[in-house]
């Protein structure tokens, strides 16, 4: 079974979904930052695949990936390091990344060397539906890989259902309708989530952007199974001189009871 699927029918609530850029802060951190958030209670890990033109993300993220592609980071080098933790990460991992990167790399052989390397699911913002549907879904489904769609406060209810067929895993809330790491006012958003809640969909929805702190997180998870944290991580990131211990301090505090 896919560990994002034995994740969701755990029973657990609350899902913590933490971004972190592969090759940030250093080319060598991509691991030591994986096994820090495993070990710090994070659920599944959503690794960012560096892009120079990351249109989803905002100021911060895009600074990470500007950062981890002057360290030298590939996506050749991730499935290397991916490949050298897979035995000791338990929890699931995901690829987020553009098409562009995924295409000069094959597809196929893209999938294939993402299930070699441990990965339950992919991420691809700019991958049309129809795209997916009619090009790749066979692809995807051949190696065992699930792909995240994203919705936002602006996608018709048809296109949501849409979203809801074609993913695997979980589906992505986007919690309003600007980059990661934007400021979002969630009471105003909060007939949206309950408007994806209603909805009924067959797969489990995580809430993303803007989501910072213990707050943010946990108004989030009143209307879903759980939240995504990248910008508020990275941030945390960036001056750290020990990133277990710091990532460590970063999980408590949104976990904190």
């Amino acid at each position: 079974m896919n560990k994002l699927d034995k994740t969701f029918s755990s029973g657990k609530k609350n899902i913590l979904n933490i971004y972190c850029t592969a090759g940030y802060p250093h080319l060598e951190s991509t691991a030591t930052v994986m096994l820090a958030l495993q070990e710090s209670g994070a659920d599944i890990i959503e690794l960012g695949i560096p892009y120079s033109d990351p249109i989803a993300d905002g100021p911060v993220i895009q600074q990470s990936n500007m950062q981890a592609l002057q360290n030298g980071i590939s996506i050749h080098k991730i499935f290397s390091q991916l490949n050298e933790i897979k035995t000791q990460l338990h929890i699931p991992v995901i690829l987020m990344g553009y098409l562009n990167p995924v295409m000069q790399y094959g597809i196929e052989f893209f999938c294939k060397d993402a299930a070699d390397a441990g990965v339950s699911g992919i991420i691809l913002p700019d991958l049309p539906m129809y795209e997916y549907e009619h090009s790749y879904k066979s692809l995807f489904e051949k190696y065992g890989l699930h792909l995240i769609f994203l919705i936002s406060p602006q996608t018709s209810e048809d296109r949501i259902k849409k979203a809801d067929e074609l993913s695997k895993g979980f589906i992505y809330a986007v919690s309003s309708a600007a980059t990661t790491g934007t400021e979002t006012d969630f009471k105003h958003q909060q007939p949206y989530f309950k408007k994806i809640k209603n909805m009924k969909l067959r797969n489990p929805v995580l809430i993303g952007f803007g989501i910072k702190d213990k707050s943010t997180f946990e108004l989030a998870c009143k209307y879903s199974s759980g939240a995504i944290i990248g910008s508020a991580y990275i941030k945390a990131l960036e001056k750290s001189e020990n990133i277990p211990a710091d990532t460590a301090d970063f999980v408590k505090n949104i976990l904190s009871l």
